[in-house]
């Protein structure tokens, strides 16, 4: 297909989401994104939601092109769920510091090491991880999947310790932790949450359980980022303290304008906790994305069916 060829550094910023829109439709595309995309991003996007959500929204596709707006595991699991679909993203730098935490070979001697376990994997993993794993699970949903399995089965959960942590406690299982954390949640500071619960009384404390659990214990309400959004529209309460990824609050502006949401800041004083490899996704590189139908993620077929096995195991569970 010819495109007129246009020098986006000059268009305005509703030029560049003009051009998006025709360019999707040109393309046979959809946009799905993440929360944690800049506000630009979201109003953009066909589809926004969490995870779980983005997971169960990409069975449906029907259009030729996804284009995904987060970071490259969702991507990923976009094409184990949608072979025959072009899979393409904005930035293929956009990864994650959890699915980094967990290489594949290291993550099978865990495994290895850990005979006759039941293997659940939050979704924020590679494609491989996914592959060598039971069952996945997402925020959403890792309560109900651990809960799921018998209960004389020794649990491995992985990546995310403080997730999982969350999940032991939830659950009083036998769980066995992978070490590691996503590095927007792990550097809130306690020392803030404290004296901002102080000076806002009146706030409810809303936090993710990526949390580590010197942040949760603050927390009125623990869930995943659609909880979160959905606690804070539905909420009596006016005023909020949010521990997550400040991309949730332009929704909650969206759909509750009249309530105050207060960012927390990290360790370093900052109220700046935003996850630098979702925010790699621009507008310009949309739609050089959607203008060479590049960078595409692809999974290698063998590591896409046995990925596919326990994604659909939490997808029929959820």
């Amino acid at each position: 297909m010819e495109l007129i060829d246009i020098n986006i550094e000059t268009l305005t910023t509703e030029e560049k989401i003009q051009h998006i829109k025709e360019l999707k439709k040109e393309r046979n595309a959809v946009i799905l994104a993440h929360y944690y995309q800049d506000p630009d991003i979201q109003d953009i996007a066909d589809f926004i939601g969490d995870s779980l959500a983005l997971s169960q929204y990409a069975q449906k596709v029907e259009q030729d092109v996804i284009l995904f707006c987060g970071v490259n595991f969702m991507a990923e699991t976009a094409k184990i769920l949608n072979p025959t679909k072009k899979i393409i993203v904005p930035d293929l730098m956009a990864g994650c510091s959890l699915a980094d935490s967990a290489p594949a070979d290291e993550y099978k001697e865990w495994i290895d090491a850990h005979p006759n376990s039941v293997v659940v994997s939050y979704i924020n993993t590679s494609a491989e991880v996914k592959a060598l794993s039971d069952i996945i699970c997402t925020s959403s949903n890792a309560t109900k999947i651990v809960n799921s399995i018998p209960t004389d089965k020794q649990v491995l959960f992985g990546p995310d310790k403080f997730l999982g942590s969350f999940v032991k406690q939830t659950t009083n299982r036998d769980i066995i932790l992978w070490d590691g954390a996503c590095i927007v949640h792990q550097k809130f500071s306690e020392e803030k949450v404290k004296q901002m619960i102080a000076e806002n009384p009146d706030a409810e404390v809303l936090a993710h359980p990526e949390c580590p659990p010197n942040i949760l214990k603050y927390a009125d309400i623990i869930g995943s980022t659609t909880k979160i959004i959905s606690r804070a529209v539905e909420s009596e309460k006016q005023k909020f303290i949010i521990l997550t990824e400040p991309g949730v609050i332009h929704q909650m502006q969206k759909l509750a304008p009249e309530k105050i949401y207060l960012e927390v800041p990290d360790l370093e004083g900052c109220s700046c906790n935003m996850c630098p490899f979702m925010r790699l996704n621009t507008l310009d590189k949309i739609i050089s994305a959607l203008e060479n139908l590049a960078p595409e993620v692809d999974v290698q077929e063998e590591i896409r069916q046995k990925a596919l096995l326990p994604i659909q195991k939490m997808l029929e569970l959820s």
